[in-house]
This record gives structure tokens, sequence and C-alpha cells, in this order.
């Protein structure tokens, strides 16, 4: 069977067991980049059953002499498995190849974040009335920035103060709290100046009906740049800083992993990383 009809059947497999929209482009994009080497190297159409381990060795090499990120790596040899998985548990390979192939080595680094005061002030400086709010939502809420603008306004149950999240990753559904600290700004963003009265989305803005996730990264981005800081700040800082600031409340992994929409307690734990004030404290103790 040919390597990209064999994709085919994986998608409609995908479809099957619901796997969400976004991890179905994911996949297919980077088996097709995938296919699209094997072609070239072969000079035509590949066959699933000639492909080697040593051809997906080949591929990473590729990828790493193009400079491209361990992590991006490490996620194609992860689709790759997953497709492999696939294929050997419907019979259409003898064995799962992937299996002999080595995880890519991932540096080791720490997570940044932003403190509540740093939040503060960012938002602070963000003249866009908007946008500074889903950044004050997203530091309080940590929801990734694609969840925020998807919300519904009956996903924003502002009387009982729960947001819902509706097939979030990995098309998961969860329920966050809203805390008090956030709920009067929502509750007087919906009863006094949210404009985009035709838009079903919480968040959106009069001209569009919605609110893209680059904007309001391009805000933020201008936003650190006046202030003048050196770090890089996204919306994924924010979930960042959301979860460590539980942290270091002695929040503890297995809520914070229900609030992130975590599948695994080993995500979660990165956030268990230590500031230089802590470590002073550490070594003071002595």
């Amino acid at each position: 069977m040919l390597f990209l009809d064999t994709i085919e059947q994986f998608q409609q497999y995908m479809n099957d067991i619901e796997r969400s929209p976004v991890t179905i482009a994911l996949y297919l994009r980077d088996l097709r980049y995938f296919g699209s080497y094997m072609e070239k190297k072969h000079n035509g159409p590949v066959y699933l059953e000639d492909i080697k381990s040593a051809d997906i060795e080949g591929f990473l090499r590729s990828l790493k002499e193009r400079n491209i990120a361990p992590n991006s790596r490490s996620r194609y040899l992860y689709t790759l498995r997953s497709f492999y998985k696939f294929a050997y548990k419907k019979e259409l390979v003898e064995r799962d190849i992937s299996l002999a192939v080595d995880l890519v080595k991932l540096p080791t680094k720490e997570r940044h974040y932003l403190s509540q005061q740093e939040v503060a002030e960012l938002a602070d400086t963000i003249t866009n009335d908007l946008v500074r709010l889903i950044v004050i939502f997203l530091a309080n809420t940590g929801l990734r920035i694609s969840e925020c603008i998807k919300l519904t306004m009956d996903d924003v149950d502002l009387d009982k103060g729960i947001i819902h999240v509706i097939s979030g990753k990995g098309n998961k559904d969860r329920n966050v709290p809203i805390n008090n600290k956030l709920l009067p700004l929502l509750i007087d963003y919906k009863d006094n100046w949210r404009d985009a009265y035709n838009s079903n989305f919480f968040f959106a803005t009069k001209k569009t009906g919605t609110i893209s996730n680059t904007y309001v990264n391009n805000t933020l981005r201008q936003a650190v740049q006046s202030l003048g800081w050196k770090k890089n700040v996204s919306c994924h800082i924010l979930r960042h800083s959301f979860a460590t600031s539980l942290v270091k409340q002695k929040v503890g992994l297995v809520e914070i992993q229900k609030l992130l929409g975590h599948s695994d307690l080993k995500i979660t734990s990165v956030y268990m990383h230590a500031d230089l004030e802590q470590l002073q404290d550490a070594v003071n103790a002595l």
C-alpha cells in the first residue's frame, strides 16, 4: 500500500476516535512532509512496507542538519510513532519500525514566567481595553489563548463563576472557576462595554466579531517593548505564570493539572521550578 494512501486511513481513524481538528491537521502535515522526504529520496511514490527505521532516522537527521529545533524534531517522531502504532494495530505493517528509533534528546530549559506584579504592570501598559482584559483573564485562569478566543457567551457563566472549556486540547472538556479578582472585570465587560452584539464569542471586537491570537500576541510584544523588558512574553507565558503562581501558593499539583487540562501529571510537574529568591531562602535555612 502506498504511504500516502495509508495517511488517508489514519486520518479516518483519528476522526473516528474524535481527535481534535487541530491535532488531526498537525499529524497530517507532519506525515505528508515525511512522505515528501521519502518520495524525493526514492524519486517516486513510496510503499509503506518499504520504509525502514533507518529512513525515519535519516529524516530526523535531515531536520537536524537544517537546524530544526529539537522540540520540533521530537514532535515529528511522536507523530510517526502514533501513525505506526495505528498501522501495526490494523495489520498494515508486520512490526512498528518507529520503536527502533531513539527519542530526540530535548534540552532542559527553565520555563519563563511573570510575577503577579509584572502581569499587572504589563496589563497597565496595554492601551487596547479588550486585549488588556484578555491578558488579565489568561493570567488568572491558565487557559490557552486558543481556548480563550473560542469561548462563547454560554461558556462563561458569570452567575456561577465558572468557565466551561469545551473541546480543549486533546478534545477534553473542563471547568475553571473564576477568581474574585477576575469576576467583577468580566461582569463589567459584559454589562457595560462589550460592543460585539452580533457575535456569540465572549471576547470579540465589534468589527470582526472575534479576536485573533496573533493580534493579542502582537499587542503583548509591543507592550513588552515599551516597558523595555528583554524577556520574551507571549500568551503562553501567561499560562505558565498562572501555574507558577499556584505552585508558590502551595496549591497541589493534581488541582493545577485539572485547571490546566493536562492529561499527564508529569507535564504539570515542570512548574515545580524555583526562582532565585526561593533558592536564596533555601541556602539561608542551613
